[in-house]
């Protein structure tokens, strides 16, 4: 899963990882709060401070693109009953947040140009309030996506 984010940045040691944390999301809109809840948990026990808001911002987006565009529409579906997941890890100055979907589709932002338009900004504010993002397959037994968003931390200290 890490391999893309490697690109253009120092390496991302996967056995260096600070503390990481997961939570399987269920198939419906009530799981962007859930999400939510799930990343200020986490945030404030690993004490992260200035891009606190940020993050959370960003996970609403990346949770909401993938239940809105990733899940199939017969979201009651037991099969895809949590086939969403969000991951956090952290390194010393680094955070990555990743959602995880069952979609092949391609992430792709909409022209930022509209800002009336009531949906379709998700992919602009990730792009605007991370350091980087970006999108990867999934290989092996797991079908889908990964979508990431990496955000710089301040050094402790």
């Amino acid at each position: 899963m890490l391999k893309p984010l490697r690109q253009g940045l120092p390496p991302l040691d996967p056995a260096a990882v600070s503390d990481a944390a997961s939570c399987a999301l269920p198939a419906r809109y009530e799981a962007v709060r859930e999400a939510r809840r799930f990343t200020r948990d986490t945030l404030d026990q690993w004490d992260v401070g200035d891009r606190f808001d940020d993050i959370c911002l960003v996970v609403s987006e990346l949770v909401t693109n993938a239940l809105r565009h990733a899940v199939p529409t017969d979201l009651g579906c037991s099969e895809h009953a949590s086939s969403v997941r969000l991951h956090l890890m952290r390194w010393t100055e680094r955070l990555v947040c990743a959602v995880r979907d069952p979609s092949h589709e391609t992430p792709v932002p909409r022209d930022s140009d509209d800002f009336s338009a009531e949906s379709g900004r998700g992919l602009f504010l990730v792009d605007s309030f991370a350091d980087s993002w970006g999108w990867h397959p999934l290989a092996g037994t797991l079908d889908g996506k990964v979508v990431w968003a990496l955000f710089r931390l301040r050094p402790v200290g």
